[in-house]
């Protein structure tokens, strides 16, 4: 079989640089242990990853996604939201679909002042030296 050349791959993966990249991450998971689609033929991981590609072995979009996938640091989860969760969770006001105001507890100031003091650090007392 003859070399494989970007030509022979052009028609699958339109742009040359995602063509690179995506012969580049194939070949990394062919050097890694993924099993591969096509005799080897004494070729090296580069040159199986652009046969797999030229000849549909694998494919361009799910290389593409593992591609992304493994260069993410972040991986968002989408998780359905429910429309049966309240508007406001926990203990003061509470609403109901029909309700188009929402209530509040009130809090005075020296109320806040007292919360914030116990959220803040205690400051450091200097410590007594010991005279003897």
């Amino acid at each position: 079989m003859a070399r494989v050349t970007v030509e022979d791959c052009i028609d699958k993966v339109e742009n040359r640089f995602d063509l690179v990249l995506l012969a580049s991450h194939r070949a990394r998971m062919i050097s890694s242990g993924s099993q591969i689609t096509l005799d080897r033929d004494n070729d090296k991981n580069p040159v199986v990853s652009l046969r797999e590609i030229a000849e549909k072995t694998v494919s361009p979009e799910d290389l593409k996604e593992d591609l992304i996938h493994s260069l993410q640091k972040y991986v968002e989860v989408d998780e359905p939201e429910s429309d049966d969760m309240p508007l406001i969770a926990g203990g003061g006001g509470s609403v109901d679909s029909d309700d188009t105001q929402v209530t509040a507890e009130h809090m005075s100031e020296e109320e806040l002042l007292k919360g914030l003091e116990g959220l803040a650090p205690p400051e450091e007392q200097p410590e007594p030296d010991d005279v003897e």
